[in-house]
């Protein structure tokens, strides 16, 4: 065994309300796949693709559905959900190096600013004038906290971040690296042969429990502010315009981008590289799927797709050619129709 924490079938059973099968006594220290878990690991299957993978896999606990449970020769655990139930135990593993509390020689705090006496101030960051770090904060080397910004409790930014102006993080919110949050909108209005700059005088408000990913932008309000309500999940490179209000529990993958004003209703998912265009409305349980466009508001619950599906390049060439015919076409089956009907 490594010297990682320990727990035995039945203290993870006990734990997690789970259903235990096989030696109670069963010990793993770490985590692994399916067909790569040694004895002292666990792992999880909650994808059928890989149940051909259950008969010979080593693990020493494999968390799995009551109907996989036949095909699993030593010590399981019995999951409604086996992937939120391998979340909750892979938590036990992870290991995150303590930050020291106070703030550190190298960063540069206004006086106005405060800041709890249990947050952590990495090297190199800055704290500008009326800015508050509450308790338990953690900010990662060469984050920078903008005037009026409030940085909840326990909330941890993990290095290199940035929040602009007006902006105010809930509680236990994870910011990534590189993230941007309170930036300039993309407000212009175009006089004659020119353009003028629009201020954005609102600001940005992060509810509870949210993530936010690597190098993601939420800009702030023109007037009235950018909202993320609790436990909203962003990945990795996403845009979210000015004024746009995304509802609790949405999560949305890497490269999707929101336009200004849209708003996003509750627990919708949008997929990667998706665009959702300005002041449009999504009902709450809408899922997008990868690389869509939604050019209209969606009333409904459900899944929506747009786009092209892939295609062998000769077979999308000639598609693409039919493409501009496609208003011809439709007039002359329209003209057929008409006269067979008559």
């Amino acid at each position: 065994m490594s010297g990682n924490p320990q727990y035995t079938l039945a203290e993870l059973a006990e734990r997690f309300s789970l259903e235990a099968h096989g030696d109670p006594a069963t010990v793993v220290d770490g985590v692994g796949t399916l067909s790569a878990a040694t004895a002292s690991q666990f792992t999880f299957l909650s994808n059928s693709k890989y149940t051909s993978q259950l008969a010979e896999s080593q693990a020493g606990i494999v968390v799995l559905a009551a109907e996989a449970l036949a095909l699993r020769k030593g010590a399981a655990l019995v999951a409604k959900d086996p992937y939120v139930a391998y979340a909750k135990i892979a938590a036990l593993f992870e290991r995150v190096a303590a930050a020291p509390r106070g703030i550190h020689a190298s960063a540069v705090v206004s006086p106005s600013a405060r800041v709890h006496p249990t947050a952590s101030v990495g090297p190199c960051c800055v704290i500008d004038e009326g800015a508050v770090i509450e308790e338990g904060v953690i900010l990662g080397p060469h984050c920078a906290i903008g005037p009026g910004c409030v940085v909840g409790a326990n909330s941890r930014l993990v290095g290199r971040v940035t929040l602009v102006i007006r902006v105010t993080l809930g509680k236990r919110v994870l910011v990534h690296p590189g993230a941007v949050i309170g930036s300039d909108g993309f407000g212009l209005a175009f006089d004659r042969d020119h353009w003028v700059k629009l201020p954005q005088l609102g600001g940005v408000r992060i509810g509870d429990d949210c993530e936010i990913g690597a190098n993601t932008t939420i800009d702030r309000g023109a007037l009235d502010d950018t909202v993320l309500e609790e436990d909203v999940r962003l990945d990795n490179q996403i845009q979210i315009a000015h004024n746009v209000h995304i509802g609790a529990h949405t999560a949305m993958a890497g490269c999707s981008a929101v336009a200004g004003s849209a708003r996003i209703g509750r627990y919708c998912l949008i997929g990667g590289n998706a665009g959702v265009l300005g002041h449009l409305e999504l009902a709450d349980r809408v899922t997008i799927t990868a690389k869509s466009l939604v050019t209209a508001s969606i009333r409904e619950p459900g899944e929506y797709s747009s786009g092209t599906p892939l295609q062998e390049n000769r077979q999308w060439r000639r598609n693409a050619a039919r493409f501009k015919h496609l208003d011809e076409y439709a007039r002359r089956l329209s003209a057929l129709e008409k006269d067979k009907g008559q």
